[in-house]
């Protein structure tokens, strides 16, 4: 049994992990066997990996060094959780993978793009999403959200990447409408700005078309 590869992109505060987490109960309530995981992370040296990314501590990272490690990141990611559950036929819904990279790294850091598919290429090894949802949002309402989320939840303060100025974030969200715009067929743009039990209904739109084609 072939399993199915969902990824959530889209720039910060989009409501990516939520979105994930309704979309998953809802298949799960139909039998299907669901796992989560995330980028960076999803295992143990991938967390690893995702602390030294994310720690405000490390401001003055390069931006090279920043890529290679999501890349290492997600070639343990790939060979430890996603292939394996893959194979079990499982629906596999991760936060983040390839395009977070092409947009944070090449469009929002001004990266190669090319280089950054080399190395995309290199970590994961054949893996490729069966649908790529972006959650598109306006920067600046995104920040909000997640400041107030913080606020909320005394979550602490924002990590290094959520620290960037808004040029920056606006720049990684051209990049997720630019590969949205390349890759239609594997990516669907999700309006979320929405309220959110509309935003999961037009996840569960996209993915169902996905299902039902995998299994006319």
């Amino acid at each position: 049994m072939k399993g199915l590869f969902i990824t959530f992109e889209g720039p910060d505060g989009s409501g990516k992990t939520t979105q994930m987490k309704m979309l998953g109960e809802m298949l799960q309530s139909t039998g299907k066997d669901i796992v989560y995981t995330r980028e960076p992370g999803g295992t143990a040296i991938s967390e690893e990996i995702r602390k030294i990314l994310l720690n405000p501590s490390n401001l003055g990272m390069v931006d090279r060094t920043e890529a290679l490690l999501y890349a290492a990141a997600r070639a343990q990611h790939v060979e430890e959780t996603i292939r394996p559950a893959l194979k079990e036929g499982k629906i596999v819904l991760c936060d983040r993978f390839t395009d977070s990279t092409l947009a944070y790294q090449g469009f929002g850091r001004g990266i190669d793009i090319d280089f950054l598919k080399q190395l995309n290429n290199m970590a994961v090894a054949g893996i490729t999403p069966d649908v790529s949802l972006i959650l598109d949002i306006n920067p600046e309402l995104g920040i909000e959200r997640i400041s107030e989320k913080r606020v909320l939840s005394s979550g602490g303060g924002k990590d290094r990447i959520e620290l960037e100025h808004i040029n920056f974030h606006r720049r990684v969200r051209d990049g997720f409408l630019h590969i949205a715009r390349t890759e239609p067929g594997r990516c669907r743009i999700i309006k979320a700005d929405q309220d959110r039990n509309a935003v999961h209904a037009d996840i569960f739109g996209v993915v169902k078309e996905v299902l039902d084609s995998e299994n006319p």
